[in-house]
């Protein structure tokens, strides 16, 4: 019975895997960021910059399987000295950051421009407002005012300096995550993680999507640690408390971040069921949960007093929206944010009411839609959800504000070009980050043998996100950011057999070297 139970989790988790991601990849090809030329459904065509893209990876391509000198270059670089090349393209990435922040940093509309508000008037009626109703902020608003009290700065370049910072240092734990269960997939991790970095300008929209990755990094780091690190039993006790601790951390700065941590326990629970009953492991276990539970508590409990005693600013957290808000509001339109149902939650007067109306749309746009509407507007949603390889970039209202044409002299101008709403190199930069996400997807999704309990747990996680964004709301991409550390950990230990999986179908391209 046991062993059943199992077999079916596990089929469960890696069918359910599967169905959802597969879906992922083919709306990632087809997406219209790939569409070459004028694009009338993104407005922002690709140019001479794509072109000369594409043009370079195809000639690499054909050069490797058809000259063995230059194939046995790039293996040389890229695999025999990978620990240098892979070290020398972090380092490259780093470096490409710091000149992207310098040279852009705009002000950012919607939530990140009322977090940066809040730092200049704590008495503005619509900033109060603003954290009344959406209370999982005031966390991220006080951590920004000690910044600003300790740097003497409010300004938008050194939040865009912390949000690298928090981003980099996510890569980092990612990195550590991979050693701990392969030092040789190592190099691999820096080089997938080198071409996130190049292409992830959200390290200047300092917003919880950014800020929480290292959270998440970091419990998912000492969860591998805790379980497949080759430590005394002992030293796995203060990792554990620290586990426990992240993981409020992590709930303080973005609730829906913990998708992560419900995962681990449910793949926990489900590899009780494997094998023979052990009465010592069963112990081991329980004592490792019970620590973690009691770091949890203490660390939540002095949070959440420190957040609502605070005194730097006014709030009346009763007026906070419920959760069935935002999943009626997921079941509008696209499935995203919908500004009629945020203003109705506003002149609600208590949270009763907040409920009772949240519950009357959602039944009523559940009826209009029927079963089968449901089902397909499911579909076009998860699409919505996963497509963009830019994570919505620029498709928040008021993304960026002031001007967004930016001029074509200088060296800043030509960079914001390929960011800003009427850049004429926009296009390019979609080009480019769907490229790079169909890549991550792909190199996830042929590695269909795999059942490592880490992958599994990994998967879940991923079910998980998806889930979540498919029943609240969602609409974008950029909600998917905050599960990017289980995309790029699990991206890194599938390669190798996505690889061989592909090279399998392709056989016909390596013929001539067997």
């Amino acid at each position: 019975m046991k062993k059943k139970f199992f077999k079916f989790g596990s089929k469960v988790v890696k069918y359910l895997f599967y169905f959802l991601f597969l879906l992922t990849l083919y709306f990632a090809i087809t997406s219209p960021n790939l569409i070459l030329g004028d694009n009338s459904v993104t407005g922002s065509g690709t140019t001479l910059y794509t072109t000369a893209f594409i043009i370079l990876a195809i000639a690499l391509l054909v050069t490797f399987y058809t000259y063995n000198s230059w194939s046995d270059l790039l293996k040389f670089i890229f695999i025999d000295r990978r620990w240098i090349t892979a070290s020398v393209m972090i380092g490259l990435a780093i470096i490409v950051q710091i000149i992207f922040v310098w040279n852009v940093h705009p002000a950012i509309g919607f939530d990140p421009g009322a977090l940066h508000q809040a730092l200049y008037n704590t008495t503005d009626p619509e900033t109060k407002a603003y954290f009344s109703l959406y209370p999982n902020n005031i966390a991220t608003m006080l951590i920004m005012h000690q910044v600003a009290v300790l740097f003497h700065s409010r300004s938008w370049l050194l939040f865009d300096i912390i949000t690298t910072l928090l981003v980099d240092i996510s890569a980092l734990f990612n990195i550590l995550s991979v050693a701990v269960i392969d030092r040789k997939k190592v190099p691999l991790a820096m080089y997938i993680h080198a071409l996130w970095l190049m292409l992830f300008p959200m390290i200047i929209v300092p917003y919880t999507d950014a800020w929480v990755l290292p959270l998440v990094s970091l419990y998912s780091f000492l969860y591998i640690v805790m379980r497949y690190g080759k430590f005394a039993w002992g030293w796995k006790i203060p990792i554990a408390v620290l586990f426990g601790m992240t993981v409020v951390f992590s709930y303080f700065i973005k609730p829906s971040a913990i998708v992560g941590i419900i995962a681990i326990g449910l793949i926990e629970f489900l590899y009780l069921f494997k094998g023979k009953f052990s009465f010592k492991k069963a112990l081991n276990e329980f004592i490792f949960a019970l620590i973690v539970v009691i770091a949890m508590v203490p660390t939540y409990s002095i949070s959440n007093y420190a957040i609502d005693h605070q005194k730097y600013m006014e709030i009346n957290t009763s007026r906070a929206i419920v959760p069935l808000h935002f999943m009626s509001m997921g079941v509008s339109g696209e499935g995203g944010y919908n500004a009629h149902d945020a203003l109705m939650m506003a002149k609600m007067p208590n949270k009763q009411a907040q409920v009772d109306y949240s519950k009357k749309v959602l039944i009523k746009r559940l009826k209009k839609k029927g079963f089968f509407g449901y089902i397909k507007f499911l579909f076009k949603k998860h699409a919505n959800n996963t497509t963009d390889g830019t994570f919505a970039w620029i498709k928040e209202g008021h993304f960026i504000i002031g001007n967004t044409n930016p001029s074509h002299k200088g060296f800043a101008g030509k960079i914001r070009n390929f960011v800003y709403l009427y850049g004429t190199n926009l296009g390019d930069f979609r080009y480019v980050a769907q490229v790079w996400w169909v890549f991550l997807l792909a190199a996830i999704a042929f590695n269909w043998k795999d059942d490592r309990k880490l992958i599994q747990m990994l998967r879940l996680t991923i079910i998980g996100g998806f889930i979540f964004l498919l029943l609240f709301e969602g609409g974008r991409s950029r909600y998917l950011i905050q599960y990017l550390p289980a995309f790029l950990i699990l991206a890194t230990l599938s390669w190798s057999n996505s690889w061989q999986w592909l090279k399998g179908m392709l056989w016909w391209v390596d013929k001539d070297k067997k």
